[in-house]
């Protein structure tokens, strides 16, 4: 990032930032509301739901050469972070309840993924993956309102590992939220625009920090022209800390996806965010992370994916003190996928990380580059029961 775009954005005055939110909010109720207005009881409500029940296992093996003394690959990752083992990144079954009216999710989950980024939750809430239900609020079902625990809005990558193009996630994706805990309200204007207000417990939290009594607040703007263009802009602001302490936070993420014909396609992300320095400080601190995705399909069954990315987070905002050094980190990782049947996928990746300073573990050292190859077998089966 330039460095006086980054001066301008650490001495930026925090309050300002409210009137986009606003603005979006403003235009999210103008626009869903004759939609509300309108809504009445019909016959549609009567009609019977369809129900799928979803299995899904990733087994995976991760090595890194730089050869870390503990089965831990690095702090900072969350999804097939254990060095030379083989182990289950995630098993999961879900229960899905489709409706044109309403509908409902629950699922539970075990593995690697599970134990790294819930371990800040108490041991019971642990193995739910999501538990939520949603309601249309209009009579051409253009307006939901959903509650529970839920996928969050920030991202193309998502924690199923065979809805994203590479095996393993980009560090902007490691490092924000994977899911969310509160209610949501979705527009879908028409096939092209779609719009959502989330109010929720915080940066992926299901219980709220202890001592914080405002909840968070998260904004989405997804536009897709046609169906080989989109992009996003998604936002979130609120705070991790106590009231005593409160630092605000405000995060942008944006992406494009790009399909050029039916074998090749870039997605490009950048994500950017700021917190206060202190309480009630007007000074911010800033991370940020760019990332370019190229894919590939050789034949229906085959396909390639390079991405080249980079993380900023000098201050330790979202990626704790490693080695005592800032993080500031560059990417190039090579992805392969084989797909013999649908239900089946078969993948590798090599990736290398570089900084300049030495936060990649070696043995019980530091080093400053890190060099992994990650192999997964993942099956992904739906039946529908109803």
């Amino acid at each position: 990032m330039p460095k006086n775009l980054l001066k301008r954005i650490q001495h930026f005055n925090f309050t300002t930032m409210i009137k986009p939110i606003r603005l979006f909010l403003f235009i999210l109720v103008w626009v869903a509301l004759p939609e509300i207005t309108k809504a009445k009881i019909d016959s549609t409500w009567r009609t019977s739901p369809s129900v799928n029940l979803n299995g899904f296992i990733d087994v995976f093996y991760a090595y890194d050469f730089p050869a870390p003394a503990a089965s831990f690959r690095q702090p900072y990752l969350f999804n097939h972070n254990r060095h030379n083992e083989v182990n289950i990144n995630m098993a999961l079954i879900k229960l899905a309840v489709t409706h044109p009216k309403y509908r409902a999710n629950i699922a539970l989950h075990a593995g690697t993924y599970a134990t790294d980024n819930y371990a800040a939750e108490p041991r019971w809430i642990q193995n739910i993956f999501e538990a939520n239900a949603g309601i249309a609020l209009d009579e051409k079902n253009k307006l939901w309102l959903d509650g529970g625990i839920f996928g969050s809005h920030i991202g193309f990558e998502g924690a199923v590992s065979t809805d994203n193009w590479t095996l393993t996630r980009s560090l902007l994706a490691e490092n924000s939220p994977y899911f969310l805990a509160g209610a949501k309200l979705n527009y879908r204007h028409n096939p092209q625009l779609e719009m959502a207000l989330i109010v929720c417990n915080g940066w992926q939290r299901i219980q709220p920090v202890s001592g914080n009594s405002i909840p968070a607040l998260g904004t989405q703007l997804k536009y897709t022209p046609n169906a080989n263009l989109t992009f996003n802009w998604s936002t979130f602001i609120g705070t991790d800390d106590p009231d005593s302490t409160r630092r605000w936070q405000f995060f942008n993420n944006l992406y494009a996806l790009l399909n050029l014909g039916k074998k090749l396609g870039v997605i490009a992300g950048f994500d950017v965010g700021m917190q206060q320095r202190r309480k009630g400080s007007k000074e911010q601190e800033v991370w940020y992370s760019p990332v370019v995705i190229v894919r590939y399909a050789v034949k229906e069954s085959l396909a390639l994916a390079l991405r080249g990315e980079y993380y900023s987070d000098a201050q330790h905002i979202i990626i704790g003190a490693v080695n005592g050094e800032p993080f500031k980190t560059s990417g190039v990782s090579l992805n392969v996928d084989y797909r013999p049947v649908d239900l089946v996928t078969c993948r590798l990746e090599g990736k290398w990380l570089n900084s300049r300073a030495p936060i990649f573990r070696q043995g019980n050292g530091w080093v400053n580059n890190n060099f992994s190859v990650i192999a997964s077998i993942a099956l992904n089966i739906t039946k529908q029961i109803k």
